[in-house]
């Protein structure tokens, strides 16, 4: 008996040996990677004044933007507001971020929100060798900078992946300076792919679980083949450390933008001048499209003298093909207008009126500011009229200016909404301006009224609201002489 059990415990103690052997030859080690692409990696230290670490104190913490505030704030965040009220109002900020070496002249590549506001920029090596850096480009859309040192020496740099490569589930390497833990190592997994965390018009971000932290700014994200697939930007965290869940932009957008910055300074971007939502289940009904499968970018707003304009794209507009390629989400859109080149004509499929058309724009440069100009055309001094639990009132001039309503936008005005009102669970607030109901455009309190009763007895009807400037479309389902639906 005793020789059979030190058998069984024998055989039981191989085969865990021989199941720890096969874990160790599945998992890669970064040992190689690490040392290959840690000498392009650089720490970035930006000297600011208080005024200009005020205006943004979480890049003086190396934090990423993306940290959201707990109520009462850490006992660090109390502290650092303690420490900026004491502050000598003269005495120099410094904030810390990451960065990485891409051209063996110099060029180094890191977030924006790093070095936005700097007086001086400073690039430490891994040898700890300091060289001062001039900024040769930023852009606020995609978070990017370009910096340059001065070195006569050829520089260890590292090169551009494909991120268009890159599937949920493979292993990355990112490598930085968290809280100013110089050439620090994480590893982890893609845990997804075309985040949009509003951030700026073309969020596509990769998401990843390497632990990255405050300072991790601008450090670049590695496939195991030590290419650099992604710039890591931000992070989703209570407590502002790691929780696994980090943002990086694509290596195939950053490319094109460094590109830019490099030869021009700037990025000039592609424009075509609408405002666009994703559409909804509710929405797609009242257009005449497959709510169980709304695709397409639905046009909320259009650009006097735009691009967009002048090829006849109008407000209730559903595009879904732009330069032959299918527009299943609404984020697609920008990006792809951004990239087309200035002057390059771009085809556009829509659906107009359960109709399918092509329209041809001619992309012009995004301007730095769009204004709303022309006059709204309608003038009234019709009196307030109710429906559906919302009183509504003309858009008089100094209603105008008090809620910011371009001036090309005409409609009523919602004055109040019912307690019991669904508009008000809708989201629906007074302010907004019902610009058109059923596409049909909102001339007097009292027509708008009419149209909204009517919609009361026939079922759905489409909104097209503007709030504080921003046009948007809400699909409505009136049951029973009240309304249920969704914005969202």
């Amino acid at each position: 008996m005793p020789a059979r059990s030190r058998r069984r415990n024998g055989a039981g103690r191989n085969l865990t040996q021989q199941a720890q052997n096969e874990v160790a030859i599945a998992l890669p080690s970064f040992a190689p990677l690490a040392e290959h692409v840690l000498p392009a990696v650089v720490n970035i230290s930006v000297e600011l004044t208080e005024h200009a670490a005020m205006q943004d104190e979480g890049d003086t913490q190396g934090n990423s933007g993306l940290v959201p505030s707990v109520p009462g704030g850490t006992p660090f965040d109390q502290f650092m507001r303690r420490f900026f009220e004491n502050r000598n109002p003269q005495e120099k900020m410094m904030a810390l971020g990451s960065g990485f070496i891409i051209d063996p002249d110099g060029y180094v590549v890191t977030n924006n929100h790093v070095v936005a506001n700097a007086e001086k920029v400073t690039v430490t090596f891994q040898d700890n060798s300091q060289h001062p850096a001039k900024v040769v480009g930023r852009d606020a859309k995609t978070d990017i900078a370009l910096l340059k040192i001065d070195t006569k020496q050829r520089l260890p740099y590292v090169t551009w992946g494909n991120s268009d490569d890159t599937k949920v589930g493979d292993w990355v390497v990112a490598v930085g300076n968290p809280f100013g833990l110089d050439g620090t190592v994480t590893a982890g997994i893609v845990s997804a792919l075309g985040r949009n965390i509003d951030e700026g018009p073309y969020d596509d971000f990769l998401q990843i679980d390497a632990p990255i932290n405050r300072g991790n700014s601008g450090g670049p994200t590695f496939d195991l083949h030590g290419q650099v697939i992604g710039i890591n930007t931000a992070i989703y965290s209570p407590s502002g450390g790691s929780v696994g869940i980090g943002f990086a932009v694509p290596s195939n957008i950053a490319e094109h933008v460094v590109a830019q910055l490099k030869e021009h300074g700037h990025v000039t971007w592609g424009w075509l001048g609408v405002a666009i939502q994703s559409i909804t289940p509710s929405i797609a009904r009242n257009l005449g499209l497959d709510p169980e499968h709304p695709a397409g970018a639905l046009v909320a707003s259009v650009t006097p003298d735009s691009p967009a304009q002048k090829a006849g794209l109008k407000p209730g507009d559903v595009i879904t093909e732009a330069d032959g390629r299918k527009i299943e989400t609404v984020h697609q859109l920008p990006r792809l207008v951004a990239a087309q080149p200035i002057g390059s004509k771009l085809e556009l499929t829509i659906r107009r009126g359960g109709n399918g058309q092509k329209l041809e724009a001619t992309i012009a440069e995004m301007p730095q500011t769009v204004a709303s100009e022309g006059e709204s055309g309608v003038q009234s001094s019709h009196a307030n009229a109710s429906a559906l639990g919302m009183e509504l009132a003309p858009l008089a001039p100094e209603l105008r200016s008090e809620l910011h309503v371009p001036k090309d936008v005409s409609g009523v005005v919602v004055r109040r909404i019912a307690p019991e009102s669904p508009a008000r669970a809708l989201g629906i607030q007074p302010g907004d301006v019902i610009v058109s109901i059923d596409q049909k455009p909102s001339t007097t309190p009292e027509e708008a009224a009419a149209a909204l009763k009517q919609a009361a007895a026939q079922g759905d009807v489409l909104l097209l609201l503007n709030r504080h400037g921003v046009s948007q479309f809400v699909g409505l389902s009136v049951e029973n002489n009240g309304m249920s639906g969704s914005s969202r």
